[in-house]
């Protein structure tokens, strides 16, 4: 085991309901999570993969964690959305922090809601939100109260109620200032140029390949994603190449050529000349450094 935690790969987490609660969303206090890991058998503080979103409200106390090498901490005020495939990693203690956390598959949203939320959609970033008022939280209470009232209604119309208080809160944090919904807003052409490069980034590291096959020029992607992502296709394109790579070199035992290989690079050489131009130090050096850090 390293010093961040893992052995080997990353724990890849997929959605499970808790022993006597309701399939769908789930509502739990933070310090709740650690009592959910045991009853997994996994470590809480370990880095992981979940296959779901966490949607994190801190009250009071202070929480620490990291999403895809990016450190946060969250005081009272604050909320983090973070998406399915993201590596998140608690970094302090769970139980010092009073909060609420809403777990959830994409699916349990109606399509509507989802595509106006952006919830299926990658971020570009994920940072702490601060709401303007006090709107979202508000909505969470209620959803805290209504997740808990089980026995009040018949189980159908009890998961019907907390989806449609789920998607009342999201929508509200999808189109704060700064919030999820900001990433979300862009041009049609981005917004499937975003989707094909998540899809395809190990397969296709080359602009003319996506404009091809979504019926758009290479000029009009470079400025759609000039305008919606502030850099160009090419450099959207190798950003998440990089995020990923990042990700097999930290959270995984991989051999770099095998890294390399997973995203795409026919040979070793080539994902390294890739790796030191964009990051200024080769993989195994970024690998090394990551995982010796205190």
């Amino acid at each position: 085991m390293n010093k961040n935690g893992q052995d080997g790969e990353v724990t890849d987490l997929p959605f499970r309901a808790v022993a006597g609660a309701p399939p769908g969303a789930q509502v739990l206090a933070l310090s709740a999570l650690l009592d959910r890991a045991r009853g997994h058998d996994r470590d809480a503080y370990a880095p992981m993969r979940p296959s779901f979103h966490h949607l994190i409200s801190v009250r009071s106390g202070r929480l620490d964690c990291s999403v895809d090498f990016g450190e946060h901490t969250l005081d009272a005020g604050a909320w983090l959305w973070v998406r399915p495939g993201q590596i998140l990693q608690f970094r302090s203690d769970l139980a010092a922090a009073g909060g609420t956390v809403v777990l959830f598959p994409s699916g349990v949203l109606d399509p509507a809601t989802a595509k106006a939320a952006g919830v299926d959609r990658p971020a570009l970033r994920t940072a702490p939100l601060y709401p303007r008022d006090d709107a979202p939280r508000r909505t969470l209470d209620l959803l805290v109260d209504e997740y808990g009232r089980l026995a009040d209604l018949p189980l159908e119309t009890h998961m019907e109620v907390v989806r449609h208080l789920l998607s009342v809160l999201l929508l509200r944090l999808a189109h704060e200032r700064g919030g999820p919904g900001d990433d979300e807003r862009g041009s049609e052409p981005f917004l499937r140029f975003q989707q094909a490069v998540e899809r395809d980034f190990a397969r296709s590291h080359r602009v003319e390949d996506y404009a091809a096959r979504l019926g758009y020029s290479v000029r009009t992607l470079t400025r759609a994603s000039r305008a919606d992502a502030g850099c160009g296709a090419k450099h959207f394109i190798d950003e998440r190449v990089l995020l990923e790579a990042r990700r097999l070199l930290v959270h995984t035992d991989l051999a770099t050529s095998a890294v390399g290989e997973r995203l795409g690079f026919p040979q070793a050489t080539a994902f390294t000349r890739f790796f030191r131009t964009r990051t200024g130090e080769t993989p195994a050096a970024f690998r090394a450094r990551y995982r010796n850090a205190p």
